[in-house]
């Protein structure tokens, strides 16, 4: 199983970060930050076969594909921006961390400002 890999790929850059951290703190982060990466692009792969699902099912419910693709880029800027603040956490930047959770929050917001309007449109139309 794929969570096998996941997790021994983890626990074996942990070990060798607590190791390097001692001798040389600056090689701990970068085998942190690739092994983030490597584990990123490894579960990336993953997600085209439910993003296939979720067209599919977005199809056979007459969703408009403009609601769809936002949604999807909507959850693809909340993981994006988790791993990058996860990442400057790790590596002791926790304002950094906290700033790019904000332009995270307000990119999404910015994004699902087309479904508010629809929204808006369909409650002004329902309330007299």
């Amino acid at each position: 199983m794929d969570i096998f890999k996941i997790v021994m790929i983890g626990i074996i850059a942990a070990v060798m970060a607590v190791i390097l951290r001692e001798e040389k703190p600056e090689i701990a982060m970068q085998v942190s930050l690739v092994t983030g990466l490597i584990l990123f692009l490894f579960i990336i792969s993953k997600l085209d076969s439910v993003i296939t699902v979720l067209k599919y099912f977005a199809g056979k419910a007459n969703i408009d594909i403009l609601y769809f693709s936002t949604i999807l880029k909507v959850i693809a800027i909340a993981y994006i921006t988790e791993f990058g603040a996860q990442v400057c956490r790790d590596a002791g930047e926790c304002a950094i961390a906290s700033k790019i959770e904000l332009a995270g929050k307000v990119l999404i917001m910015v994004l699902a400002i087309p479904i508010l309007a629809a929204l808006m449109d369909i409650m002004i139309k329902i309330v007299p």
